[in-house]
């Protein structure tokens, strides 16, 4: 790596820091071009790179980061999350989910428990409950095509070794279903006033149980922890319309509205813009 791609990179950073995404943008592609290869500045790249929507170019960086020498543990985890958010709106949540789930068994930190607590609502959230038919039908189909080729594999006269029976797709739902809650316990057991895990267990229980009042408390108390948290205020919005004061919901919607949305917030910018029009008619 040449001394200019690293002085482009460290002030593209800069500028990313400052807001100017587009200056920052292409001083992070000319360091790369370059052969840049800090983690610290092809971590920013990416987030730079999701915030704007742009999840394949993201993965492609992060993929390049993974091959970075000197990456610290933090960086790693960060790798992580950012790729998991990647697959997410790309539509592998299950892929995000994986890696994620690895990667708490190695290192489990705050960041982790609250993204992997936000995907675990993601996939559970009881609109998205799949054809358990349907998968039970794809299952066999690879189950025999398994034992087919390990058959065709083995050599005449010993037994072939063939792959466990896959559980029925409604059971193995619901079994890390019962995984996925524990977690969202295990997160506020880890930090109990994180207001990001906080809201994760309020969604758990307001969009995975439908249980709207019992979700209430942590809505409640997330926000009490981070004033500005957006899905908060969207939720706790939703209280508001339900018990008849639409002014009030409306002032949550608006400061929500200020903050720094991001691929793994449940409500975007502009279905609160939308939601806001709406309620003033």
């Amino acid at each position: 790596m040449g001394f200019m791609a690293s002085l482009k990179a460290q002030k593209a950073y800069n500028l990313h820091g400052q807001g100017k995404l587009d200056e920052a943008r292409k001083l992070y592609e000319e360091a790369i071009a370059g052969g840049m290869n800090m983690p610290r500045y092809l971590l920013s790249y990416s987030i730079l790179l999701i915030r704007s929507g742009e999840y394949e170019k993201a993965r492609d960086i992060l993929k390049k980061t993974e091959k970075a020498p000197g990456m610290t543990e933090e960086q790693k985890t960060q790798l992580f999350v950012n790729y998991s958010a990647c697959m997410f709106r790309l539509g592998s949540i299950d892929k995000g989910i994986n890696l994620l789930e690895k990667r708490h068994m190695k290192a489990a930190c705050g960041l982790i428990y609250q993204t992997l607590g936000y995907l675990y609502v993601e996939k559970f959230d009881s609109s998205n409950i799949p054809d358990f038919a349907a998968l039970d039908s794809e299952n066999k189909a690879k189950y025999e095509a398994a034992v087919e080729e390990a058959r065709a594999n083995t050599l005449e006269g010993m037994e072939p070794v063939l792959p466990d029976m896959p559980k029925p797709a409604r059971e193995a739902y619901e079994e890390h279903k019962e995984k996925a809650l524990a977690f969202l316990k295990e997160a506020l057991d880890y930090d109990d006033e994180d207001s990001i895990c906080l809201d994760n267990m309020g969604q758990w229980i307001y969009r995975v149980e439908n249980d709207k009042e019992k979700a209430l408390p942590f809505f409640r108390k997330a926000i009490e922890y981070k004033e500005t948290q957006i899905d908060t205020l969207y939720f706790l919005s939703r209280y508001d319309l339900d018990n008849g004061d639409t002014q009030k919901a409306i002032s949550r919607l608006e400061l929500a509205l200020e903050g720094r949305f991001s691929p793994l917030n449940y409500v975007t910018k502009d279905k609160i813009e939308s939601e806001l029009a709406r309620l003033k008619g």
